[in-house]
């Protein structure tokens, strides 16, 4: 079964490729707000319905202020605090606003812990989330491929708008100032084959990848339920050989089992 983050504040929990994670839900705490429908997300799909209000930034910051006070106290140090939750996190009014709050926490309580933000990407045309992003350590945005129609097929982005080339445009911006993640899956939903690792998606990947320029990449593969049940693990041995192509251009690249 897929799973809501029922609080504001969660964690910390282990993350495969973050480590210790102390996580910051900015959606709502029964609902979920997207920007994409994502076939394998482990919150499910957008029309289980939106749930009650976004909380408050000054609710936030005081949650987030109580938590890192009780993880100081008890020896408990993050190694990183992430934006993640019940949808996409940039969607909240003050986003920017938590930003700021959230690094003075971080200063004060557990400066060496990083500040990551798990995004979609399909926010950072808005000047204000932009500005904000550039200003996290890990600065993670998704690229689940380079093709219109498997983006459409897998991601399912509410804009009907949506293109790749607009958005890989939007993040040649951050000047490498970031982190692609991508979901490497394959299976089937609504009768349509899903696979983007074949030869001509990871072509068309690496070439926007070079577009793009990021400081790594971070890919991965199914771990937990999903909404569309006919889809598929892809094995690490598979990615790690997408991601020698992917070395072998220049890039670092992390592979999560």
């Amino acid at each position: 079964m897929t799973f809501l983050f029922h609080q504001i504040i969660f964690g910390p929990v282990k993350s495969r490729r973050l480590g210790v994670s102390l996580g910051i839900n900015l959606l709502p705490t029964d609902g979920k707000v997207c920007t994409f429908d994502c076939i394998y997300c482990e919150c499910g799909y957008n029309d289980q319905g939106s749930g009650s209000a976004l909380p408050r930034r000054e609710q936030v910051r005081r949650e987030l202020n109580i938590k890192l006070r009780a993880m100081l106290e008890a020896g408990e140090a993050p190694d990183v605090i992430t934006f993640a939750g019940n949808g996409e996190p940039t969607l909240h009014p003050e986003f920017a606003g938590v930003v700021d709050d959230t690094i003075e926490l971080r200063d004060l309580y557990f400066p060496n812990a990083k500040i990551s933000v798990l995004s979609n990407s399909t926010t950072v045309r808005k000047p204000e989330v932009f500005e904000a992003l550039k200003k996290i350590d890990n600065n993670i945005l998704k690229l689940d491929s380079a093709i219109d129609a498997t983006v459409k097929l897998v991601d399912r982005p509410v804009q009907q708008n949506f293109t790749v080339k607009s958005l890989v445009e939007e993040l040649k911006k951050f000047e490498g100032k970031l982190i692609i993640q991508t979901m490497f899956l394959r299976g089937m939903h609504k009768g349509q084959e899903v696979d983007n690792t074949t030869e001509e998606e990871v072509k068309a990947y690496i070439k926007v990848i070079k577009e793009i320029n990021p400081k790594q990449i971070m890919v991965y593969s199914l771990d937990r339920d999903t909404p569309e049940k006919s889809l598929h693990k892809v094995s690490v041995k598979e990615m790690e050989h997408i991601a020698d192509k992917l070395r072998a251009e220049g890039f670092s690249v992390v592979v999560s089992g």
